[in-house]
């Protein structure tokens, strides 16, 4: 990005900067109105890609070879100053081929950083001396005691286009979060904007939180960005955008996440040949919506494309969660799957009228992310028009969102009797569950969509783990159109279920796709 000329003034007391193509006055503090002046700026621009940045011997390197390449603990940015966090940097190459340009915002005054080569350890590797100062970092990590106070861990990554990822006390890494989401899963192929600038403010020796502010681009759209950042037992992320529209786009996906799901208590594990009974970072999708109905979507490995859309206006609450906290559920000594966040996200007002979609990919191995969350408004601004969306993501144990209702606790599916037939077993507690005696009289609402007939259900209580269990079973009718003519062809069927007493719900809404 060209720079503009410094100024002068003779005003006693005003100095001018020069920083990314803006002018920033010294007694000024920098904040997310200056990075939405540069966004919208930038979108009246046409769009210019910064790959290439990287140089080609960083390219070409292997996956071990860039394994190789260390961030020097002892170079971490404000270890020197005994500050609640530090800041270290990822070094670019291979799959990272973008360099993002990192400020840090000090006393209200932003300053670039240069690219370090002495806060890496190369190991095997000798390019180090071939590397500029202006090459910039791949992206960053924030460290802060969040599981003991003598130790910094690692809590929050910005690293690869516009994701970034957290964990509170006592969870690994799991499923990312993204800045913003374009026409996933429309025809035309989705696009992917990325995080281009950083600006990092220096926190001060009590505060609790950091703040980082973005600079959001991509060929149809611009944005700015602010996150504030508050680690602990669940660690909040408090965030701030105002987008601008260079070209018009089918869909945009707010407040997106990304996560994995291969198999789990839903799916057969003798086809999956592998010892541990479930692997996935999610195992459903939550939401809360305007009525204040809440829905459990479990998640599941499609053998094709799923995408799937909720009405949601003014939604009140989404995210993909971890329900299954059990080790035994899982085997992995290494991934630790119970381990994994889960991720909740509260929006600060009423977003409007929009949908909630749920894109589920095929996919044969855990070492690729293909579910993906967001939600999407029914009108798009036209292009140059700003438009804002504020929201709190909390990185946490499912159990810290508190349900009003009774919850899912698992799905099941089987052969039913029939021999196209499907048996659905599925078990709730909590809520008002809890006081009910074992012979009480609970009723169940099954809805079966287009496609499918329900042949049963019934109600009763385990009395082995104190769980009301809900049974049934479903089988196609062949009234789809498109199933009587290609009957191989037959489409997904939609089934809701909860538990009632009387006409008063018990439960959250149960929802769910099944193929025959």
């Amino acid at each position: 990005m060209m720079k503009r000329c410094g100024l002068c003034g003779l005003m006693a007391g005003l100095f001018l900067f020069i920083q990314t193509g803006m002018v920033q006055a010294q007694n000024s503090t920098f904040g997310l109105g200056d990075v939405e002046n540069m966004a919208r700026e930038l979108a009246a621009k046409p769009f210019v890609d910064n790959i290439g940045q990287v140089p080609d011997i960083l390219k070409t390197i292997s996956y071990d070879d860039w394994r190789d390449i260390r961030f020097a603990q002892e170079k971490s940015l404000w270890r020197e100053d005994k500050l609640p966090f530090e800041l270290q940097f990822f070094h670019p190459g291979l799959f990272y081929d973008r360099t993002v340009a990192i400020n840090v915002v000090d006393q209200g005054v932003p300053k670039r950083l240069a690219f370090d080569t002495s806060a890496f350890n190369y190991g095997r590797n000798k390019f180090a001396e071939q590397l500029s100062a202006d090459m910039g970092y791949a992206g960053f990590r924030i460290h802060s005691a969040i599981n003991k106070k003598s130790y910094l861990d690692e809590f929050l990554v910005f690293l690869g286009a516009s994701y970034f990822r957290a964990v509170g006390k006592g969870h690994h890494y799991g499923l990312s979060a993204r800045g913003l989401a374009i026409d996933t899963a429309e025809p035309t192929g989705e696009e992917f904007p990325f995080f281009k600038e950083f600006w990092i403010v220096k926190p001060g020796k009590k505060d609790k939180s950091v703040t980082i502010y973005a600079l959001l681009d991509s060929r149809r759209v611009t944005g700015a960005y602010k996150f504030e950042a508050t680690p602990g037992g669940e660690t909040a992320i408090d965030v701030e955008s105002v987008l601008f529209l260079r070209e018009p786009v089918a869909r945009l996906g707010i407040a997106p996440l990304t996560s994995m799901f291969i198999f789990g208590e839903n799916s057969n594990p003798r086809l999956n040949d592998d010892f541990r009974p479930e692997v996935h970072d999610s195992d459903g999708l939550m939401a809360r919506f305007e009525n204040e109905e809440w829905v459990w979507r479990p998640l599941h490995n499609p053998k094709t494309l799923a995408v799937n859309a909720f009405s949601a206006p003014n939604i009140r609450g989404m995210g993909l969660m971890q329900r299954d906290t059990d080790f035994n559920n899982y085997l992995d000594l290494e991934a630790r799957y119970e381990q994994r966040p889960s991720a909740w996200i509260e929006p600060k007002e009423d977003w409007g009228p929009g949908r909630l979609h749920l894109v589920q990919i095929p996919s044969p191995e855990e070492i690729h992310d293909n579910i993906v969350s967001f939600w999407s408004p029914d009108t798009i601004p036209s292009p140059g028009k700003p438009v804002s969306y504020a929201y709190r993501i909390r990185w946490c144990s499912p159990q810290r969102v508190a349900l009003p209702d009774g919850q899912v606790v698992f799905t099941r599916t089987s052969k039913g009797k029939l021999d196209n037939s499907r048996l659905f077993v599925l078990e709730f507690q909590g809520g008002k569950l809890e006081d009910l005696p074992d012979d009480a009289a609970l009723d169940s609402n099954v809805w079966i969509g287009t496609g499918g007939k329900l042949l049963e259900k019934r109600v009763y209580k385990n009395t082995v783990n104190g769980n009301w269990r809900l049974v049934f079973e479903v089988e196609p009718d062949g009234t789809s159109p498109l199933a009587m003519v290609l009957p191989d062809k037959r489409p997904f069927i939609e089934m809701r279920a909860n538990l009632q007493h009387g006409l008063t719900p018990l439960t959250e809404t149960w929802t769910y796709a099944i193929k025959f």
